[in-house]
């Protein structure tokens, strides 16, 4: 009876404390992540050892020593009172525009700009959370954004957009070409590919089957060769498609490939309940794929897809190989002009077609790390 008067129950919650100073901060997050254990210490003191040699290097090429103005090479060549010469950036901003466009004519790239702009509108609307329609996105980036687009750039004489030969494309507009009409039709194709590749018809699944196989199992130099040397040799001159329309076609096939990879992992990490649920309420196989099954699996296979956009975007370049005039190629041309001829204008070149790869690259891997982190996220709450 004494225990039970003694007794002390809280009706007040305690108030939280605070984490101890070690555990959290800058403090908490270098322990966390660089100095969590002596391989970890390891690895961070040797990543900083080669920061250390890289980046100062690097700082003075791009900024410290680089010129910033001049008309010619004059500029840019090493002399007694300047014994360190950097990037040569008057170079780049005098052939931007070569960089950009190619050999496309100059009175016509108000075209190229506009598709440019429709094509940022596309992956804002579709890949922007909340925006509204997101339907009307897909139908608009899958369909009516090719459409328009080859009538800006090739020509459209009805509606006096005049014939610009692909022969006269080039630069950062065909890399953006090229990726785009990768990244366009690699989706559907790989969706059909992986369908068909669980398909239960044998014949279906056997094709799916054999074509991902034997795309996968060849490099895509391999594929855009073929495309643009060997298939001349077995049709007809007269039926010959145009190079560049060659080249897509075979960078569509390849990714295409990919993707169908990409979304069978997806459609394999769907619980078999979700295939009966949809079976429970009747829907036939399209209309359970279409409503049920594809969505849930593309949803979950959304990094994996920006992932496999990545790695095409940067094999873009060898379409350089097949003498596509991509934006390598303006780099190459452009190097041995003799106004800039310098012994660093091909490293300045280079240097400044690295940047544009890695600020399109970087994006691309935030906007998969952020969706990612949305789907952790969303999969705890649930739990």
């Amino acid at each position: 009876m004494a225990s039970a008067n003694s007794s002390f129950v809280r009706t007040t919650p305690v108030p939280a404390m605070a984490p101890p100073e070690r555990e959290r901060g800058m403090v908490g997050w270098l322990r966390d992540n660089l100095l969590s254990s002596p391989i970890n210490i390891a690895l961070t003191l040797a990543s900083l050892w080669l920061l250390y040699l890289i980046i100062p290097s690097l700082l003075n090429f791009l900024v410290l020593d680089a010129t910033w103005t001049g008309h010619d090479r004059t500029a840019c060549l090493m002399t007694p009172e300047r014994p360190h010469v950097g990037a040569c950036w008057p170079f780049v901003w005098e052939r931007i525009n070569f960089f950009t466009y190619g050999f496309y004519p100059a009175n016509e790239r108000w075209r190229v700009n506009i598709f440019f702009v429709l094509l940022v509108v596309g992956i804002v609307w579709l890949l922007k959370r909340r925006m509204p329609y997101k339907k009307f996105g897909a139908i608009y980036f899958f369909i009516l954004l090719p459409i328009v687009s080859i009538m800006l750039l090739l020509g459209f004489p009805p509606l006096g957009l005049s014939y610009v030969a692909t022969s006269l494309w080039g630069g950062i507009m065909v890399t953006v070409v090229v990726s785009a009409v990768g990244i366009v039709f690699s989706l559907p194709l790989g969706i059909i590919l992986a369908l068909g590749r669980r398909s239960t018809m044998p014949v279906v699944r056997l094709f799916s089957v054999i074509f991902i196989e034997f795309v996968r199992g060849v490099p895509l130099i391999t594929v855009l060769f073929m495309a643009s040397v060997m298939l001349p040799l077995f049709v007809p001159e007269s039926w010959s498609p145009d190079k560049l329309l060659r080249a897509l076609i075979g960078v569509a096939l390849f990714a295409a490939a990919y993707m169908a990879e990409v979304v069978r992992a997806g459609l394999q990490g769907i619980p078999r309940g979700q295939y009966e649920g949809a079976e429970a309420l009747g829907l036939g196989y399209w209309k359970m794929m279409g409503l049920i099954i594809l969505p849930q699996a593309l949803r979950i296979t959304i990094p994996n897809i920006v992932n496999s956009n990545i790695a095409l975007f940067k094999d873009t370049t060898l379409v350089f190989i097949v003498g596509i005039f991509d934006f390598l190629r303006t780099i190459e041309v452009a190097r041995i002009d003799p106004k800039w001829a310098t012994p660093i204008t091909s490293t300045t070149g280079y240097a400044f077609a690295a940047i544009f790869y890695f600020l399109c690259c970087w994006m691309m891997s935030r906007y998969a790390r952020g969706v990612e982190t949305r789907l952790v996220t969303r999969n705890r709450r649930r739990k």
